[in-house]
């Protein structure tokens, strides 16, 4: 049994309202207060309760696996712990060495830092002097809100992306509603220390920034910009950006190839995906895929990419040799944010409306397990020395569990 590190989610002030953007059938993201809903706690013993786990029939053998013991695929997950506090995380994202942060938004303010056992090791502010580090356009104490994380590849450096910014200059708060030219204000990608947990450089990208992704190479950081309908080409070695690419409505979710040649972009007003070449930052697109893609996930071997498709309540995978759709999964409702496992052979994929997260054979694309969680699961990561997978739930939680031997 583990003991609850925080005390129980306090209840947030508004709810939750879904809206659909015009012509696409697209659910966004939400910028009202997130709903309370937290489990209830023994006062007593510290044990927390946690919803049930649920298991559809075996599947059939996998033909391959890279790591020891049985594939992730003939896993099931099992829960560990949930993980309370002064939280409200938008999503979370593992380092691979033990380090896991969690993005807390407008609502809290804050970046929270995890140990593999869910120790809360810090609690880092977003607040920064800008002129500081040479936006003199900016003086003053700002705040930002804290979206998703992406580690550096060697894990020495995590970069946050900020949905608006808060402060002297700042006058035109970001929406989920929006569009290039309406006048929303460009933000900022914090750079933190994963040695010190602090933060040490802010780089200006476009409005609204959502997702992030390095290249394995080391060269950029990539950041979708959500009213701005483009991408932010971040130079690691110049610390800026260096190149804005033109994408269409609502860019989300980013994967990067191993070879960093190419990266993929779900572009969610619509039924595509970018895909951009490294080296020249040509784009071509892979089209059809379904509506709503959000977040997008590679195979190890680079020969398949999966797409959450917000609008349509499934997983698609698509063979990027063909650049087709090969096979598509049925999950829960409102697919947001992906995992997949070392090995390849699972995805993990967190439903918004149904308040579960669905387990897929990346072979057979069938749900193999499907797991409650608390209310609004909106992020999720998976640790691969641990075989743990957390789950930020946007009420005000992070729930733990490992990918057990069954």
């Amino acid at each position: 049994m583990f003991a609850v590190r925080t005390t129980p989610a306090h209840a947030v002030a508004s709810s939750l309202l879904a809206t659909l953007l015009a012509g696409c059938g697209l659910g966004v993201e939400f910028t009202a207060d997130p709903v309370a809903g937290a489990p209830s706690t023994d006062a007593v013993s510290g044990a927390t309760s946690t919803p049930a786990v649920a298991t559809s029939a075996p599947e059939p053998s996998e033909t391959t696996t890279t790591t020891p013991g049985p594939p992730s695929s003939k896993r099931r997950l099992r829960p560990l712990e949930t993980i309370y506090g002064d939280i409200s995380p938008k999503s979370v994202v593992s380092s691979g060495d033990g380090l896991f942060l969690a993005q807390n938004m407008m609502y809290r303010h804050t970046v929270t830092a995890y140990d593999r056992d869910g120790e809360l090791l810090a609690t880092i502010p977003d607040q920064v002097d800008l002129s500081s580090f040479g936006f003199d356009q900016y003086p003053g104490g700002h705040q930002g809100a804290p979206v998703e994380a992406a580690f550096s590849p060697s894990g020495d450096y995590a970069y946050v992306s900020n949905y608006s910014m808060y402060g002297p200059g700042f006058t035109h708060e970001g929406m989920d509603t929006c569009a290039p030219g309406d006048g929303t204000d460009r933000s900022f990608v914090y750079r933190i220390d994963t040695e010190t947990l602090e933060i040490d450089d802010a780089i200006r990208v476009g409005a609204v920034p959502k997702y992030v992704a390095t290249s394995p190479d080391g060269r950029w950081v990539l950041v979708t910009n959500w009213c701005t309908y483009d991408l932010s080409v971040i130079d690691v070695e110049k610390g800026k950006e260096v190149r804005r690419i033109d994408l269409g409505p609502y860019p989300r979710g980013i994967a990067v190839e191993s070879d960093s040649s190419t990266a993929y972009v779900a572009i969610m007003g619509g039924s595509s995906i970018a895909a951009i070449d490294l080296s020249t930052f040509d784009v071509d697109s892979i089209d059809g895929v379904g509506w709503g893609p959000r977040d997008l996930r590679i195979s190890p071997d680079d020969e398949f990419l999966y797409v959450t498709l917000n609008s349509e309540a499934a997983v698609a995978k698509i063979d990027l040799r063909s650049r087709e759709v090969e096979r598509r999964a049925s999950v829960g409702d409102a697919p947001r944010s992906m995992a997949i496992s070392d090995d390849g052979t699972a995805l993990y994929t967190v439903n918004y409306n149904s308040d579960t997260v669905s387990k897929i054979s990346t072979r057979t694309m069938k749900v193999v397990q499907t797991v409650e969680t608390e209310l609004r699961p909106i992020g999720i990561t998976y640790d691969a020395e641990s075989r743990q997978l957390w789950v930020s739930c946007y009420s005000g939680s992070i729930m733990r569990f490992e990918d057990a031997i069954s």
